[in-house]
């Protein structure tokens, strides 16, 4: 396991406490560069743009904010910001700039107070804990999938009331709930072994469960909508398919983190099921194919309390990020190749993925909340490789490398010769330059000599 450094960091202000999964990384304005929005538990949501360290966009809502996200939940082809509340407040504000706040060179004014007062909000059960924006049931339009502390998941779906796609008109309605055995510490989906999306749910113990879409859209009847009224009458239904991974788990009750579909480039030999991965407080990480087939397992000795992906190499294989609560960020590749990186300060919340801070372009990057009301961005969070390699190895992958060697006078088969020529022309440059007749044998056995000159070095 090696360390890496990354010292590339903006910090900005917040003044606030926050949950866990009040924070996100999405493009929240639609402008094709990923802003970071944050809820803290006073209500207020805060929106930030690039390296500036105030805030771009600060909304009010109503409640304390357990968890935020940035998706097309409206289904009209835009993203929008959704924050929700433990009251079970649900806030919907729409960010996309209107063409009479662009400037002349096309970038985004700051909003007036009018457009601060656009927004819709809806009460939905209280208790709120984690949310998922995507689609669940493959039918290609995004649900709405809300965690509860009281082992409930309730999938929603936005019913427009109007064609137009400027204002926010409408509502969400309940499509299902599920009861779990578990408390729900995270949401995600996955494709299955057909491909189609699974909706998955982690539970404790380094468990996990696939809830099943049964419902049907045209057999919902207005009463199934939300209200105070409405939501006391429903039902839990239990099409919930439970899943324990193998392994030896210390404690069956400890809280488990799960992300899905995980991107492994685009070769088509990895077709069916997807990847996933969970995480445990107590330190076990997995990755798995399917349910049945686990890739590895790695133990670490941190409390572990978030789980992402990112690809950090560039290859279009995302890797695995882990963080603990003291700041200690696992990093492992497809192979169970491990880097790890220390933040300086205890962290209260992480998330990880495409981040515009820089450069005007989107690019991996790292969020810490610190307990000490500061947000960390690592930016361009970028590794040439994650498996560990020598020097010999990179010569040997650069074609110049054996002509060189050919006008040097020493054979690429000889390693010992390779390694001396490396060791003085890296740490004694001077006395190559100095000294043209100075010879290196090609093989221990040969007494044969090669002169190095000047121009050839």
């Amino acid at each position: 396991m090696r360390s890496v450094s990354y010292v590339r960091r903006v910090t900005l202000e917040f003044g606030g406490s926050l949950f866990p999964r009040a924070v996100c990384l999405g493009d929240a304005d639609n402008d094709a560069l990923n802003e970071l929005v944050v809820g803290d538990t006073s209500g207020k949501l805060f929106i930030y743009k690039s390296d500036e360290s105030k805030p771009w966009n600060v909304r009010l809502c109503q409640g304390m904010l357990t968890c935020v996200g940035v998706g097309d939940v409206c289904n009209k082809g835009k993203n929008v910001v959704v924050a929700v509340s433990a009251e079970g407040w649900f806030h919907l504000f729409d960010l996309t700039p209107s063409t009479k706040h662009l400037d002349a060179s096309g970038h985004h004014e700051l909003p007036t107070a009018e457009d601060q007062k656009l927004g819709f909000k809806q009460h939905i059960p209280a208790n709120t804990k984690v949310m998922l924006i995507s689609d669940i049931d493959g039918d290609g339009k995004s649900e709405l999938v809300v965690g509860y502390t009281d082992r409930v998941v309730r999938a929603f779906r936005w019913e427009d009331t109007s064609e137009s796609s400027e204002n926010i008109t409408g509502q969400l309605v309940l499509l299902k709930k599920w009861l779990l055995e578990g408390q729900v510490d995270s949401l995600s989906v996955n494709p299955g072994s057909d491909c189609s999306p699974e909706m998955m749910v982690s539970q404790p113990g380094c468990g996990y469960a696939v809830l099943l879409c049964t419902w049907k859209t045209e057999q919902q009847s207005p009463t199934e909508r939300i209200d105070s009224s409405a939501a006391s009458r429903e039902a839990p239904v239990r099409d919930v398919i439970l899943h324990q991974t193998s392994g030896r788990i210390h404690n069956k009750n400890v809280s488990t983190h799960l992300i899905g579909s995980i991107g492994r480039g685009t070769s088509k030999k990895h077709a069916g099921s997807g990847l996933f991965a969970l995480c445990t407080l107590d330190g076990t990480l997995k990755l798995m194919e399917g349910a049945d087939k686990l890739l590895w397992s790695v133990q670490v000795d941190h409390q572990l309390f978030a789980l992402e992906k990112l690809d950090v190499t560039g290859n279009g294989h995302e890797e695995v990020i882990a963080c603990a609560w003291d700041g200690q960020t696992y990093i492992i590749d497809h192979g169970r190749t491990v880097a790890r990186f220390q933040v300086d300060e205890n962290v209260s919340a992480f998330c990880a993925g495409l981040y515009a801070c820089k450069g005007g372009c989107n690019s991996p990057c790292l969020v810490y909340v610190s307990f000490n009301q500061k947000i960390y961005i690592y930016w361009d969070v970028q590794l040439e490789r994650m498996e560990s390699t020598s020097l010999l190895k990179i010569l040997e992958s650069n074609s110049e490398y054996k002509d060189l060697l050919l006008q040097l006078g020493v054979a690429g088969d000889d390693v010992s010769a390779v390694k001396d020529l490396i060791r003085k022309t890296l740490y004694f440059p001077e006395e190559q330059l100095n000294s043209p007749s100075q010879f290196i044998p090609t093989a221990r056995s040969s007494s044969r000599c090669y002169p190095i000159s000047q121009e050839t070095l």
